[in-house]
Formats: structure tokens, sequence, C-alpha cells
């Protein structure tokens, strides 16, 4: 997914503000499963919420405004309710790797209890885990 950095994503030494790289890789996890025909809304609706329950960022170098940056979403690591993804944020022009991080979401009733993750997001996360390998 791309995104482009706009004045108000800049903070007062005119690097990006640091939260709003996590706000980008969530707009990219959100795009992730819209690109492979699931919606974050439905799945609610139909009893499965996906919580941010760990998040691991490396920041390597600043973005600055009006830089078009690419975030790449690949999951990692499966469990019966959870899930892992490597993100990584990229500079466009030049390819230079600006944060990289580990985000594993929960996947859980509307109450909060552990739901076992459905089956076809889990053949769809297995099916691109092999891709990548």
């Amino acid at each position: 997914m791309d995104v482009r950095i706009y004045y108000e994503d800049t903070d007062a030494g005119g690097v990006v503000y640091h939260a709003n790289y996590i706000k980008y890789m969530e707009r990219a996890r959100t795009e992730y499963f819209r690109n492979r025909g699931f919606l974050v809304a439905e799945l609610a609706e139909n009893g499965f919420v996906f919580p941010v329950v760990r998040l691991e960022i490396d920041f390597k170098s600043p973005a600055l405004h009006d830089d078009l940056l690419s975030v790449t979403t690949c999951p990692t690591r499966i469990g019966g309710s959870s899930v892992t993804f490597n993100q990584k944020i990229v500079r466009s022009s030049d390819g230079r790797l600006l944060s990289d991080g580990l985000v594993t979401l929960a996947c859980v009733s509307p109450a909060l209890k552990a739901r076992r993750i459905p089956l076809e997001i889990r053949q769809m996360l297995e099916a691109e885990m092999k891709n990548v390998a």
C-alpha cells in the first residue's frame, strides 16, 4: 500500500511523527485483508475481531514531508487464534527501509474471548506464507 506524507503527518522536527507509522501499518493490514476478499467490518459483524496484542517496531530512517512510502504486509506466523505479520515501510523514491515491524493480532469475539482464526482466513494466510518462502 502506498502512503503520501503530508505536513500534518510530521512533527516539529519536520519528520513523520513516530505514532503515524502505526497508523500506516494498520491501514496496510486492512487493505491486505480487503485485497484478499475479507472486509474487517464484515468479519466483526460475524463475530471475529482482530485487535493488536503485540507490536515491535525498529525505526531505521525518517520519512519526510511529501515522501511517497510503500507499506508491505506479510504473515510470518499463524497460531490457533493469532497471526503475526512483518510490516516494512520503504521510501519509494530510493527504496530505503524506514521501519520494520512485527505485529501480532489475536482473533477474538466481540466479548474479547479468544476464537480460532476462521478456516478460510487461515488457508489464505498459509498460502501467502508458502508463496513468500
